[in-house]
């Protein structure tokens, strides 16, 4: 068994299931890179293609397309294979092996009460067992990495004390074997949609990550901005216009000073002389980031190799943790 990291271990992922975009690289994607330039944190950064499952169970000719995109966009943002380690959740087993036996100890109540259970199963028509036990495949994902922390949002502290309460339950039953997993809160900015309101794929309102050119002016130029102002001289409310948002964070040249004008109904600002600059903004800001992207998936098999090595580090800890585990449950041969 090796030797255990004086690091705190980190755990995180998203779902393969379409394009990130600006919502996701500022909610997670950015926050992992500043983690681990830290150099604090031994960190996991999984791919979660089983999770995918539980809504994209009949579109899984998308799935391998999706993650060797969402694997470009995590390099490309800057997650070195070198220091993190990025793998795909089916290719460590072992995340399954755990999923079924916690999922012995956890009462049916406990997933039921979960709050997007009961919304996606009205607004989705979700009723499979594997939407049911997301929440035990999730706790699997995290302890079976013996995971210190997980970066999180506000939103998801109920997700992650789930997880710490099955935690607890297996060791009232086997004795301790995980730490109780910690919330790494995360403060980040929150990005409207195109059209104002939340930033979702569902909605189609988003700028995805790998957008060229063309397709960020298409998407910007088409933006709602304050519906107030329809002429330049009307007073704007720059603090609720998704343009002026964003070029709060992508474009250098925003100050201050250009929010004051458009709240002042100064005529030297306006709608679309803010999307121009905001075009230009985003194409220069993420104009690397393009092209390692498009670097990464002109080769996939780069992108085999890195996964291929990140599954075999997440292994070598995943198996040390089920040695544990089937000790404490008492299995037979709990050496296998």
């Amino acid at each position: 068994m090796s030797k255990k990291s004086e690091k705190k271990v980190l755990l995180s992922g998203m779902q393969p299931s379409g394009a990130l975009h600006l919502g996701n690289y500022e909610g997670a994607l950015r926050n992992w890179v500043e983690l681990q330039n830290t150099g604090d944190y031994e960190m996991f950064n999984c791919i979660v293609d089983w999770h995918a499952l539980t809504s994209g169970f009949d579109e899984t000719d998308k799935l391998v397309p999706r993650i060797y995109e969402m694997a470009a966009d995590y390099i490309a943002a800057g997650l070195d294979p070198a220091k993190t380690t990025i793998f795909v959740q089916s290719h460590v087993k072992e995340h399954a092996e755990l999923h079924l036996l916690l999922s012995m100890i956890v009462p049916i109540p406990w997933l039921e009460r979960v709050p997007s259970y009961k919304d996606k199963t009205e607004s989705l028509g979700l009723d499979s067992y594997g939407f049911l036990g997301y929440p035990i495949l999730q706790t699997a994902d995290i302890i079976i990495y013996r995971a210190d922390v997980v970066p999180v949002g506000k939103d998801q502290l109920s997700h992650l004390e789930l997880a710490r309460e099955i935690v607890r339950r297996f060791h009232f039953l086997y004795g301790e074997v995980f730490p109780e997993p910690e919330a790494l809160v995360t403060k980040f900015q929150i990005l409207p949609g195109t059209d104002g309101k939340k930033m979702s794929k569902s909605y189609g309102n988003f700028i995805a990550l790998g957008d060229g050119p063309d397709e960020i002016k298409k998407k910007v130029m088409s933006m709602f901005t304050d519906e107030t102002k329809i002429h330049k001289t009307d007073r704007g409310h720059p603090d609720k216009c998704p343009v002026n948002i964003y070029r709060t964070i992508y474009d250098p040249e925003w100050t201050q000073k250009i929010a004051d004008f458009c709240a002042a109904g100064d005529d030297s600002i306006g709608c679309v002389k803010c999307k121009k600059n905001l075009i230009r903004g985003l194409v220069d800001y993420f104009a690397d980031f393009r092209a390692r992207r498009e670097e990464l998936l002109a080769d996939p098999a780069q992108i085999d190799n890195y996964l291929k090595d990140g599954a075999e580090r997440a292994r070598q800890r995943a198996s040390e943790t089920m040695v544990l585990v089937r000790k404490a449950i008492k299995m037979y041969k709990p050496e296998m």
